[in-house]
């Protein structure tokens, strides 16, 4: 039996599992993919929401303002890169006004610092490139952006060092309570916890309907973005929304940490829990909104396009907290937005509760420093050159468009909660996510994955499960030196 089982491995459930790993406890964490950050995390707007938006007295705004708070001590633990780069709300006609004031006011209610309303000269000075209609702007101070899957990947490589252990493929199929605890049945085997914390994203309705009756959806709410490339990454500096509507925070134009420029998303509510497709209709309303904020969207320097599927609850809240009628069964359920800003506050709190419950101690020996795979593009000469006479795969460059090297990408692999598929590899790393898409580097990256999992190219995946790049393959191993 362990203590505790995190169901779910994306941004929560790491989290989750980092804050409970400063106990003297056994825990697993079951993910039903190949990899972490598969869902949610990997795909959304990479904000760290101010808090002015979610309504005074929810969870939402609760958890936002605590969670934008811990964000600096965080990501300097753990080795993530942030940036206060503000936010800013606009609007495009004097009669909104009063809608920008009913955020300020909210905002303020809710606790968030350094709100005011900027007009139309303070706008463009600090945004030049805004749209010509635009008229005023809510200015929200403690806006930030982040690396959504990093930070994930982050949490849960720090939560292994700490002693938690990681299950893929891992997928939950029944939850059945115990005398003393639960029995948790998946594709990785069967596990007994004194504990089960729901962290199932999309899914975390049908894990709390497993065991509870008080019943719970999830609706599928799919987002369509567009990147643009790192050559516009001064284009805008602060995050650009527009005024909210109930379907959510409306299409913002946004940089990244990386550079590049962020489009999106639209909000449609879908039946479908796997359906991450694009569609002309969503792309085509992406653009539209979005050239209010920028009129002069480069069409030619889109890199790609994706969408994300957020985790809508039909209570349009957060549910957290033990079950009312399944005791030791604890919900991190219905996290959409502002789900990332809050995902460390959330762990703090259902940690407290769980741990509380089982009378679990502190750790004396719970180390918090993460270090991330150090990134070759971002070297100097100077610390290129020491980095190439320490290993010699960081002179050898897999992905051009963003200078990723054979060092990091074999790190990646080998770190704890390492990478096993292309895609893995892509999110610790960047390669494949420059201009050409992987056109070039994907040969090499799968004879990586080759060398470092002893695995033949057969079995290499984009994403896990059978999306297998080669389905026959000429040589056998070690003959193409001879060939």
């Amino acid at each position: 039996m362990v203590d505790v089982i995190i169901i779910g491995g994306g941004v929560v459930g790491c989290a989750v599992a980092r804050e409970l790993s400063r106990y003297s406890l056994n825990i697993a964490l079951l993910e039903k993919t190949d990899d972490i950050s598969n869902g949610q995390s990997k795909a959304n707007t990479a904000i760290i929401h101010g808090g002015y938006d979610a309504h005074p007295g929810t969870q939402k705004a609760k958890f936002n303002v605590l969670g934008n708070k811990m964000y600096d001590q965080i990501c300097e633990e753990l080795d993530v890169p942030h940036k206060w780069n503000t936010s800013l709300v606009v609007s495009f006609s004097p009669e909104d006004h009063e809608s920008l004031e009913a955020l300020k006011r909210q905002g303020i209610e809710n606790g968030v610092p350094g709100l005011s309303i900027i007009g139309q000269d303070e706008l463009r000075k600090r945004e030049p490139n805004i749209g010509s209609t635009a008229y005023e702007a809510l200015l929200v101070t403690n806006g930030g952006i982040v690396c959504p899957y990093e930070l994930t990947e982050a949490f849960a490589e720090n939560a292994a060092m700490n002693g938690v252990n990681f299950y893929r493929e891992a997928e939950v199929t029944a939850i059945e309570k115990e005398k003393d605890g639960w029995k948790v049945i998946s594709k990785a085997g069967t596990f007994t916890a004194k504990a089960v914390v729901n962290c199932a994203g999309l899914y975390s309705d049908v894990i709390n309907n497993m065991v509870s009756e008080d019943k719970i959806t999830i609706v599928p709410r799919r987002g369509e973005y567009y990147i643009v490339d790192k050559k516009f990454c001064d284009a805008f500096h602060a995050s650009i929304f527009q005024l909210p509507t109930k379907m959510g925070k409306g299409i913002l134009v946004t940089p990244t940490v990386d550079g590049t420029i962020l489009i999106g998303p639209t909000a449609e509510d879908i039946d479908d829990k796997t359906d991450t497709r694009t569609t002309p209709e969503g792309l085509a309303k992406v653009l539209k909104f979005a050239a209010l904020t920028w009129e002069h969207i480069p069409a030619r320097n889109y890199i790609t396009t994706f969408s994300g599927l957020r985790a809508h609850c039909d209570r349009n809240e957060f549910v957290l907290g033990e079950a009312p009628d399944a005791p030791m069964f604890f919900n991190a359920a219905g996290v959409e937005s502002p789900g990332l800003t809050s995902s460390p506050a959330i762990a703090v709190y259902l940690a407290d509760m769980i741990t509380d419950k089982l009378g679990a101690k502190k750790k004396d020996d719970f180390n918090p420093i993460r270090k991330g795979i150090p990134k070759f593009r971002e070297m100097t000469d100077e610390e290129r050159a020491m980095a190439i006479s320490i290993n010699p795969d960081y002179a050898k460059v897999v992905c051009r468009c963003e200078t990723v090297t054979e060092a990091e990408i074999r790190e990646a692999i080998r770190r704890p909660v390492g990478a096993r598929s292309v895609d893995g590899i892509k999110r610790r790393t960047r390669a494949g996510m420059g201009r050409c898409q992987a056109g070039f580097c994907t040969p090499r990256t799968l004879e990586i994955l080759c060398e470092e999992l002893h695995i033949s190219p057969l079995e290499v995946t984009k994403f896990g499960g059978n999306s297998k790049y080669l389905d026959s393959y000429l040589f056998e191993k070690g003959d193409h030196e001879d060939a």
